[in-house]
């Protein structure tokens, strides 16, 4: 008998404005750098100088690391005169975060088969005995 051959895959397409937003956000979060940005700024918004600060790094370099947050839709800044602030915008990550999610029932199966491989049963955790008769 012949080989059947495996269908062949879809031509890659354009991708969708959502996609290419998605494709930002990933590549914002795939550098150290701009995710201890992000995490920065979690905490309230700042100057591009004191978000440079901690790092070993030129304004230069914090400069494109914020650029490409922006660009992203990650960071908004707003400029007053020569003082540039910087602040989070969450909403991408929550997209980001959609997105993932569509795979967990992926993890969720690895899991159940890694748990049934080790022989382990979901059983409820044993009250342990007080008698020291600490409370």
């Amino acid at each position: 008998m012949p080989a059947t051959r495996p269908a062949p895959l879809p031509l890659p397409t354009r991708p969708k404005p959502a996609d290419a937003q998605l494709d930002a956000v990933f590549f914002a979060l795939s550098d150290p750098v701009r995710r201890a940005l992000l995490e920065r700024l979690k905490v309230g918004s700042a100057k591009v100088g004191e978000l440079a600060e901690p790092f070993g790094i030129s304004l230069q370099a914090i400069s494109r690391h914020l650029q490409v947050l922006v660009s992203a839709g990650l960071v908004t800044q707003e400029r007053t005169g020569r003082i540039n602030r910087c602040s989070l915008t969450a909403g991408p990550i929550l997209d980001a975060t959609v997105w993932l999610s569509r795979y967990s029932h992926y993890w969720e199966a690895q899991f159940e088969g890694l748990k049934a491989a080790l022989g382990v049963a979901s059983k409820p955790a044993r009250k342990r005995s007080n008698k020291g008769g600490v409370k």
